[in-house]
């Protein structure tokens, strides 16, 4: 009972349960090394659990089992648990294939049960010594107070002291510093001049030497963007149209410090490229490294025959999750900011001579484009329309849909009222389905019911999120449950560090984005065979991960 003097016995006995449930599925599939993680906190959250029940037991004085009864069901229990332990380390080879299979991947997911054991127990004594810690800063405290007020205002105070001092440390400093150093070394990142895109060379397009906008200082991300679009000559092998090269703006972080003077810059820009003359043009507010996904734009080009113009501005040198956390109302700023240029400018052109006016985010670029306008300043003239892609959970007015969405339609692909403004897609479509005819005034979400960015909820720490319940959506496996605390767990996991192929998760098919914007911005002058082979030009192109 030697254990008994370092950790406690209920603390482990439910810990184990929590490690064993930690191997179900989830939404993605899971490395060995983020499953060790994974388990190693479920077995914090557990241990954590078992010693709360014991004080809350030994704090209401409730009667205790003898010494020699309490051992045996100790035993009993221990070996309860470490079977289910065992039986749960079987079956997650299975429990990941399954999950991989809807995927279509190959079904190789083997379970090294040791390395996730190592990784699981590393965490939990990391986590317990820093607890013990805390407990130790706490009780030294709270005695030193115990000379000056009474003793139990003494072990509040020393509580929410050392709660403060760690939260100050974690912060303040840890965090800070790893936000800097993350920072420099994205922003270093993001200036590197790469030799497969090169400076644009006619006047007209934005960076070349006539540019207003410099392209050293358009950031990695901008340059990419600008480089890697169609041209007319490749738009017109799907159609016997008249085609165009179709127009890009982008600002780099690098032009200005001031959102303001960035966005301006997008519209002097926009104007002397011509890109007002165009049918449509789209203000896409890209993710948190200033990327935009080529597999969402150039479907919308092709469809458009290239008479369309596009901008985008850069917020941050960081990836969504880190921009999330450190620079939250930056992006918001940015896609204010240059929304309310575009779109003034946009209201005082002649309503038959201006273009079709649209918004564009995925991810965290999403949030920030809902973001960009207040529905009252635009009521009186409104543009056309927004795709929003992948949006996150904090998304509010995507949550708000989803909550009040009709009765009869999953959480995972909602029916908002009659659907003649909102509608939602998945990969099986989803926008011309609705009761009533589309507006003139359109929002489009498209989300994939295994995208944990979007369907990751704090709630699911003590409720079963309404996404689980049937019927599923049809990229969710059929073998995930929930259990509480552990289901929070790996789904905020699957947020961080989950990986899919294009289709899934969190990252968007070509096809899909092709689908969503043939159906929100109904382009003219196609046939169906000509659509046809479009899409499966789209279908069958590789963009590779995000």
């Amino acid at each position: 009972m030697q254990l008994d003097r370092y950790f406690s016995t209920t603390g482990l006995l439910v810990g184990t349960l929590f490690f064993a449930l930690s191997m179900s599925p989830t939404l993605l599939p899971r490395s060995e090394i983020v499953q060790g993680v994974i388990s190693g906190l479920a077995l914090v959250s557990g241990y954590g659990v078992g010693v709360l029940w014991v004080w809350l037991w030994s704090y209401f004085e409730l009667p205790k089992p003898k010494s020699k009864n309490q051992a045996i069901m100790q035993i009993i229990a221990g070996v309860i648990f470490l079977l289910i332990a065992v039986i749960f380390l079987w079956k997650a080879s299975g429990w990941q294939n399954s999950v991989r299979e809807l995927m279509g991947l190959e079904e190789n997911a083997t379970v090294n049960p040791f390395l996730i054991g190592t990784i699981a127990v590393a965490v939990f004594l990391t986590v317990l010594l820093l607890g013990r810690l805390f407990l130790a800063i706490k009780r030294n405290l709270s005695k030193k107070l115990e000379h000056y007020i009474p003793r139990r205002v003494s072990y509040v105070v020393g509580l929410v002291t050392t709660f403060v001092l760690f939260w100050l440390v974690a912060n303040g400093l840890l965090f800070s510093l790893l936000l800097q150093f993350a920072d420099s070394s994205y922003q270093q990142f993001d200036a590197l001049m790469e030799p497969e895109y090169d400076q644009p060379a006619e006047p007209i397009k934005t960076g070349s030497i006539e540019s207003i906008l410099s392209w050293e200082e358009m950031g990695r991300e901008g340059r990419r963007f600008l480089s890697v679009g169609p041209t007319a000559e490749d738009i017109r092998e799907f159609t016997s149209g008249e085609v165009r090269d179709p127009i890009r703006v982008y600002v780099g972080m690098h032009a200005s410090e001031s959102f303001d003077e960035r966005a301006t810059l997008a519209l002097e820009e926009l104007i002397r490229v011509n890109a007002f003359d165009r049918s449509a043009l789209v203000i896409i507010t890209p993710t948190g490294t200033g990327w935009v996904d080529p597999a969402a734009i150039d479907p919308l080009e092709y469809l458009h025959r290239g008479d369309i113009a596009s901008v985008a501005a850069q917020y941050s040198y960081l990836p969504s999750p880190l921009s999330l956390l450190a620079e939250d109302e930056y992006g918001a700023d940015m896609a204010r900011a240059l929304f309310r240029e575009v779109y003034n400018y946009w209201t005082e052109l002649p309503h038959d001579e201006r273009p079709k006016l649209y918004l564009h985010g995925l991810s965290l670029g999403a949030l920030n484009s809902d973001r960009s306008f207040d529905l009252y300043d635009i009521i009186n003239d409104p543009f056309h329309g927004a795709l929003w892609v992948g949006p996150p959970f904090r998304k509010n007015t995507w949550r708000t849909l989803t909550l009040e969405r009709n009765p009869d339609s999953p959480a995972w692909l909602p029916k908002f009222r009659d659907g003649s403004v909102v509608r939602f897609a998945n990969q099986n479509g989803g926008l011309n389905e609705a009761d009533s005819e589309w507006g003139t005034f359109r929002i489009a979400y498209l989300q994939y019911a295994s995208d944990p960015v979007t369907f990751f909820e704090p709630s699911s720490f003590s409720h079963e999120p309404e996404w689980m319940r049937a019927p599923r959506g049809p990229d969710v496996s059929e073998d995930l449950r929930w259990f509480p605390i552990v289901t929070m767990l790996q789904l905020a996991a699957d947020m961080a560090t989950g990986t899919a192929p294009r289709g899934y998760g969190h990252e968007y098919a070509a096809e899909h984005y092709f689908d969503s914007w043939l159906a929100l911005t109904e382009p003219q002058e196609w046939s169906d065979e000509e659509l046809s082979r479009l899409r499966t030009y789209f279908a069958e192109k590789n963009y590779g991960p995000s």
